[in-house]
């Protein structure tokens, strides 16, 4: 195991199928593994700043992060037309190619664990898969999540402090999101069928805060997949991804 403190992080930008252009992060060396964030946040925020990839790229991994388009350090283009159904997908699965991916790992956190599932029901083939954060209902019933976040930024300055949608925002200026781009996110999001989640024959790691219950238990996506595996770790959807436990859990699921 490497020192994490040797472990620098460098920055890259590239031109997606539709010439967007979409920045990626990486950090460390090894058998590549492609780790994507979740809905308003980045990857360094997701990643980086409590020390997930430090983890695992420690234990000798080549950590891939990219930012979601409307995200980060990406391009956030505001009209439509940028938005299709499924381009999240799509855009992962381009860098992937940009990368020239064969042998490799995938996974993320909230619509990075959807933004997952989407890629692994086109086409993509990684070894292992990490969906954390999400539960079999966020991957089959998108819109339910979705309605949430279309109040929260329909509304914005509006909530009462502590409340669940005072906390999105809050969330939001903490990681400099764009509201229009954000919303446009919304518009991108497609249902994987049951049969297309059950078809999942990787080794899955489901990792979920033990309070996170946002897109449904968690067990329930563990439970249908042939070769999925449920871990617990402190917190609920917003917490967890600031615990220790998850980059060790991520970290620990691979090298396995």
């Amino acid at each position: 195991m490497r020192g994490m403190a040797d472990i620098p992080t460098q920055t890259h930008h590239f031109a997606s199928f539709d010439g967007t252009e979409l920045a990626w992060h990486e950090m460390g060396e090894g058998r590549p593994v492609v780790l994507i964030h979740g809905y308003f946040s980045t990857a360094f925020v997701n990643w980086i700043r409590y020390g997930h990839a430090e983890k695992i790229a420690a234990e000798g991994f080549r950590v891939i992060m990219p930012d979601l388009r409307g995200h980060g350090e990406s391009a956030k283009p505001h009209d439509a037309a940028s938005y299709p159904p499924d381009v999240l997908m799509r855009d992962g699965l381009a860098l992937i190619e940009r990368l020239g991916l064969t042998d490799y790992d995938l996974g993320g956190y909230s619509l990075g664990g959807r933004t997952t599932a989407r890629m692994l029901a086109n086409g993509a083939t990684p070894g292992k898969v990490v969906i954390a954060g999400m539960g079999l209902r966020g991957l089959t019933d998108t819109q339910g999540r979705g309605t949430y976040f279309r109040r929260v930024l329909g509304n914005l300055g509006s909530f009462e402090r502590g409340t669940p949608e005072w906390l999105t925002e809050a969330f939001l200026k903490t990681t400099g999101g764009d509201p229009e781009a954000l919303l446009r996110i919304l518009d991108t999001f497609v249902d994987t069928p049951l049969d297309q989640v059950a078809a999942i024959a990787q080794p899955v790691a489901v990792i979920s805060g033990i309070e996170d219950q946002d897109n449904g238990p968690a067990h329930e996506l563990s439970d249908l997949l042939p070769n999925g595996r449920l871990i617990e770790i402190p917190g609920n959807h917003m917490s967890a991804v600031t615990r220790r436990e998850l980059g060790q859990s991520i970290a620990d699921f691979l090298v396995a």
